[in-house]
């Protein structure tokens, strides 16, 4: 993995642990709402949906709402691992497990 990659990671990582468990556009204001719903009512008030957060293609840049596509897995899933993978393994720990340690400790969990 490129050096640079790694310090992008450190600094969201940086960054994250700032701000809280999640960007606010994913977490309930006040009033109980995501602004990444928008004005989706379902989403916002419906308890079989209001939990299950959307990772949306875009997102509107004023409001934060979720925009295009939500149903991908490739190109988000794979964001989503790498997300979960570099939150859980630093530089050293990616060069000492090498590739296959850290594939296989991020499907195990112990990443």
């Amino acid at each position: 993995m490129p050096d640079w990659l790694w310090q992008i990671d450190e600094s969201l990582r940086g960054e994250q642990r700032d701000r809280g468990p999640a960007h606010p556009i994913f977490t309930r204001d006040e009033h109980g709402r995501r602004p990444v719903y928008g004005g989706t009512e379902k989403f916002q008030s419906d308890p079989l949906w209001r939990d299950h957060i959307l990772f949306n293609e875009y997102f509107h840049g004023d409001n934060g709402a979720g925009l295009g596509a939500s149903h991908q897995t490739g190109w988000t899933g794979l964001v989503a691992k790498l997300i979960h993978v570099f939150g859980r393994m630093d530089a050293e720990q990616y060069l000492a497990a090498g590739k296959k340690g850290l594939f296989a400790a991020a499907a195990t969990g112990r990443g």
